[in-house]
């Protein structure tokens, strides 16, 4: 391995940085965006269940919001109604889209930093192309004969230009395809994100909690 790295020359190494990057933003989306962590399955039921004679009290509220993220929005609307209970169907939609807007920016953290390095890691194998490609022209005789050329430095630079286009696009895919995965998958939870807060609204409505 490090003999390939010695033969793609210095352009590889933003690439080897690109990719240690890559690699960690996809490890650690996997474990911020498992199921438990977002929306587990019967959190709602359970929660219309508990509510539904009376509001949950403070302590039960602060539990479910530190155990998931639809557990966050839940409860915000919950603890809406518990400070104001007088409070209008507008406030409690309020109330829960902003805290909303704040998971999902949180479940979107690094998403857009993966889909650059997806876009940059073919340019960067581009520039260490172009770098090897001077190192060919380089290697040739002054008078544009490849006789006098340096068989060394032109091996060289055609060693520099096909690695560092070949490591640019083995960054690049699945960089690219992982971001379209988390993409969808984020997608996929602020779609149940909303339709639950939404159920939750007409739950607390149908039973007169809000005014």
């Amino acid at each position: 391995m490090f003999s390939i790295i010695q033969a793609a020359g210095w352009p590889i190494w933003p690439l080897i940085a690109c990719s240690v990057l890559a690699l960690a933003l996809i490890i650690e989306r996997f474990i911020s965006l498992k199921t438990v962590k977002v929306a587990p399955a019967k959190l709602l039921d359970e929660v219309l269940n508990v509510s539904r004679s009376a509001v949950p009290g403070p302590d039960v509220v602060t539990q479910l919001e530190k155990n998931s993220a639809l557990g966050e929005v839940l409860a915000s609307g919950l603890r809406m109604v518990n400070s104001h209970p007088r409070c209008s169907e507008d406030d409690l939609r309020s109330a829960m889209e902003g805290t909303g807007r704040v998971v999902a920016h949180r479940l979107e953290r690094y998403l857009s930093a993966l889909a650059t390095i997806a876009s940059t890691a073919p340019l960067m194998g581009l520039f260490g192309t172009v770098v090897g490609m001077i190192e060919i022209f380089g290697s040739q005789s002054p008078t544009g004969g490849a006789t006098g050329g340096n068989p060394a430095q032109l091996a060289h630079g055609i060693s520099v230009a096909l690695y560092n286009t070949a490591f640019g696009l083995i960054i690049a895919i699945p960089s690219l395809i992982f971001w379209r995965y988390f993409r969808a998958r984020v997608d996929a939870y602020l779609l149940t994100l909303e339709l639950s807060s939404e159920r939750l609204v007409r739950h607390l409505n149908a039973l007169g909690k809000t005014r």
